[in-house]
């Protein structure tokens, strides 16, 4: 590649003769280091361009490995020096060689990672970056997050104010799981804990964390959005990427990836596949003094699935592009659990359940995409459609032992989910300085529940009747306009925008009464930056979002069940909104970067956990959810990144915040063995909550193909409504080596290496109970991957929806 670049060089330095005043005996020369602005790097290979004013080529130059370029035989008088690389925006200054000034020193330039430019070519570095934009932070996943797991699951807990629950798979940002995961700007009928587990890490080009989105995105999710962008190669020829990994402690975990592009003239296709085979190990307790019981859980998940992808885009001309995609995600899996429940004091009230199920889904996507360039850069129209099915049945088995008084039982549940997003965005940068956006949107979603079960359960009089079919019918239609203006001004830049949206909720089933809620709401955003310097810069923005109720919160439908515990949704629930205020500061190092931040979110008609005594059994519970008075949340992050050598540089975030939590809860008078539902006594709980998380990974460079890395991990206690989580800490550590001139790399992770990673828990409501549950975090994985094909480059791509950056030239001249 150097090679090549430097033949291009020697060319251009043939032609420059052309362009030189041959009575003219003055002859200049430039020099400069080049560096990566986030990573404060050199970079190597940088094309350095000199033009005349006019944009004819006189001659050029290329960077050393250290960064370093000089360029000679620059004729006298003012010429152009143009200084440009793949994934950056170009940098332009003009110079003037004179009799006195024949040596000029351009000095440190920083180039600055281009967004949109980085869509169109695959290029993995070392290490990762976090850099803090006008309404989010982007983490471009380098090959350190690439191998610290094997899927997007595993990598999550490494990122600023994200954590994911090992157990459950549930995501949280700032504390808050209210939050909506997209995977190239667009939404899934997959649930998110099955889909983060299928989507393979070294498929991850960057995570955006959008904490505080405009109005020209979904307002749902109170603490942001999550979107994972993945990678799309559009590099002429044939080229591709494949990795393949394991995961060991207890239980084997595989999982492979396969990207492919094939790029000719106006055409380009790809196709992507990621297998996942894994089984897992969960096992746990929870002791209740009260009546001096434990019960003992042992549960084995196994699943398999494949992502398939393949899609094409068809560069009509300059101004047309039409692009169509479609995944295919197909799922097979299965738990297998005992619960045990020991009474202590009385032998005679053991009881056992074994628990089976099988489980399988099929979700597709079919996406069409159509852009048409106006005449200025950036002037667009864009059409989109996104169809999503999703279908999925799962056979349940309930065996019961001991003095269980419930016969053995089979559910069965089946599932069809459709989506249907259709977008059109018009986009006008009315001139260097303003801009202007706007676009209409219909998303349609509907879907049907069916259940049926073989059991029997207890009706209001008390009597034990076979357990009726459900058939659970909900629809909700969305149509919203919005409109965005932003306009810089000298160190100053501003956005405002507005989105309306109008709602229409049908939810219906026979065995409760129907419920619709149609609702209309508007939903302002603003933006603020000042820029004094270009190593400070200050943020404040306001949004308003909603968090409409999620299906398993309306689903009457039991969602989980264990002899003590049920879990239902409540079809009654009502959308909660959120006012937003954050503002941020990011100050540029001289070999890093920190960024701090605080927030605060007033919270209308907050959803939450109601825990309800089972009235048919009064030792058991129903877990539920409900709608309360308005509340509020508060906190701070910072984070960073930072090189105090050249072998050794990390990423550091902390982040706090408080939440006042309110939910309904009861608890009995009399905690014997003989309690009467006279003696339930409900209560409304507030709970005041104050958390924080540490994180910091590193990375140490041995040689140029070897490097090390760790990653330290350190939650708070946390308080909820019916307990309170005890502290918990981990820490990985891996190393990775590349092969076979940087298109291969292999590496090794030890997760958890002081098996320190549980749920610690201890409650008082309903019952006085402590516990704990842990899971196979002890882990070995040891991965493998590796990149072929050609490597020209075409600077042409399809734009994501979603991305705001204006489009800058990443061509070599």
């Amino acid at each position: 590649m150097k090679q090549f670049i430097l033949l291009i060089t020697l060319l251009i330095g043939v032609n420059s003769y052309a362009f030189s005043d041959p009575n003219s005996d003055v002859k200049g020369k430039i020099s400069g280091t080049v560096i990566d602005k986030s990573l404060q790097q050199p970079i190597p290979y940088v094309t350095v361009v000199v033009k005349t004013l006019s944009g004819e080529i006189i001659t050029g130059g290329v960077t050393d490995d250290n960064g370093n370029f000089t360029v000679e035989e620059i004729p006298e008088g003012k010429s152009s020096v143009t200084i440009q690389f793949i994934g950056y925006t170009p940098y332009t200054t003009e110079i003037n060689v004179s009799r006195g000034n024949r040596n000029i020193d351009l000095g440190r330039i920083e180039l600055e990672e281009n967004a949109a430019a980085l869509d169109e070519v695959t290029v993995v570095a070392e290490r990762s970056t976090i850099q803090q934009k006008l309404d989010r932070k982007v983490i471009t996943v380098g090959k350190d997050l690439q191998t610290a797991g094997p899927t997007a699951s595993d990598i999550m807990n490494n990122l600023p104010s994200v954590s994911v629950d090992q157990q459950t798979g549930a995501i949280s940002l700032r504390g808050n799981q209210n939050v909506r995961v997209m995977v190239d700007g667009k939404l899934s009928n997959v649930p998110v804990e099955q889909l983060l587990k299928q989507i393979p890490s070294t498929s991850i080009k960057q995570i955006e964390l959008i904490t505080n989105p405009s109005a020209k995105y979904n307002p749902e999710g109170m603490s942001g959005i999550i979107n994972i962008v993945l990678h799309k190669n559009v590099n002429v020829g044939f080229n591709g990427n494949a990795s393949v990994g394991l995961t060991y402690e207890e239980q084997a975990k595989f999982n492979s990836s396969l990207d492919m592009n094939y790029r000719n003239g106006k055409i380009n296709l790809f196709g992507n596949w990621g297998h996942n085979t894994s089984k897992n190990e969960n096992f746990g307790h929870i002791f209740r003094p009260g009546d001096n019981s434990e019960q003992l859980f042992e549960f084995l998940d196994k699943g398999q699935s494949n992502l398939v992808k393949v899609g094409i885009d068809f560069y009509l001309n300059d101004s047309n592009t039409f692009s169509f995609f479609t995944n295919q995600n197909v799922f097979e899996g299965g738990t297998v659990g005992l619960t045990d429940i020991l009474y202590y004091e009385n032998s005679a009230l053991n009881q056992k359940q074994l628990f089976d199920n099988e489980y399988d889904n099929l979700s597709s996507q079919y996406n069409f995409n159509y852009k048409l360039d106006l005449d200025e850069e950036g002037h667009n129209i864009e059409l989109e459609a996104d169809f999503n099915t999703f279908s999925s049945d799962e056979m349940a088995n309930f065996r019961f032992q001991g003095a269980s008084a419930i016969d053995d039982y089979t559910d069965f549940v089946d599932t069809e989910r459709e989506r249907l997003t259709v977008n059109l965005d018009y986009v006008n940068p009315i001139s260097e300085t303003v801009k202007l956006e706007a676009g209409l949107e219909a998303r349609l979603f509907e879907t049907n529940i069916m259940y049926n079960s073989t059991g029997q359960s207890f009706n209001s009089n008390g009597e034990l009747i076979p357990t009726p079919d459900t058939d659970f019918d909900y629809k909700r239609d969305i149509y919203s306009a919005y409109v965005t203006f932003g306009k810089k001004y000298e160190k100053w830049a501003f956005q405002v925008g507005a989105r309306a949206e109008t709602v229409e909720v049908q939810a219906d089933t026979n065995t409760v009464s129907a419920f619709t809620n149609d609702y209309f709401q508007l939903y302002p955003s603003a933006f603020v930056t000042y820029t004094p310097s270009e190593k400070n810069q200050f943020q404040v923005s306001y949004s308003r979002r909603v968090d409409r109720p999620g299906l398993g919160q309306v689903n009457p439908i039991r969602e989980w069940s264990t002899p003590l515990i049920s879990s239902l949704g409540n079809t009654q629930l009502q959308p909660q909104f959120t006012n937003s205020v954050e503002a941020n500061y990011t100050r540029s190092l001289e070999r890093g970067s920190i960024t701090g931040g605080v927030f605060y979110r007033a919270i209308e008609d907050e959803i939450n956990r109601a825990v309800f005594i089972d009235r048919t059994d009064l030792n058991k519970v129903i877990l539920t959810h409900d709608n309360f008075d308005n509340t509020s949340a508060y906190g701070i992050e910072i984070s960073g990144n930072y090189r105090p050598f050249n072998w050794w540089n990390f990423n550091a975030s902390f982040d706090l915040y408080n939440q006042t939590q309110k939910g309904i809860t009861e608890t009995l008078n009399n905690s014997g063995n003989n309690p009467t539902i006279g003696d339930i006594v409900q209560e409304t709980v507030e709970v005041e909550n104050t958390a924080w998380n540490l994180r910091m990974f590193n990375n140490f460079s041995v040689s140029e193909n070897l490097t090390f890395s760790a990653f330290g991990f350190y939650r708070g206690m946390n308080r909820g409504l019916q307990f309170e989580v005890e502290p918990m800490y981990f820490v990985n550590i891996g190393a990775r080596y590349n092969l076979w001139d940087g298109r291969g790399t292999f590496s090794v992770n030890y997760n958890d290496i002081f098996d320190t990673m549980r749920f610690a828990f201890d409650g008082q409501r309903p019952y006085p109970q402590t516990g704990e549950f842990n899971w196979e975090s002890n882990t070995v994985y040891v991965g493998l991957s590796y990149r072929f094909g050609g490597e020209k480059y075409r600077a042409k791509s399809r734009k994501r929806r979603d991305d705001r950056e204006k489009d800058d030239s990443g061509g070599i001249f």
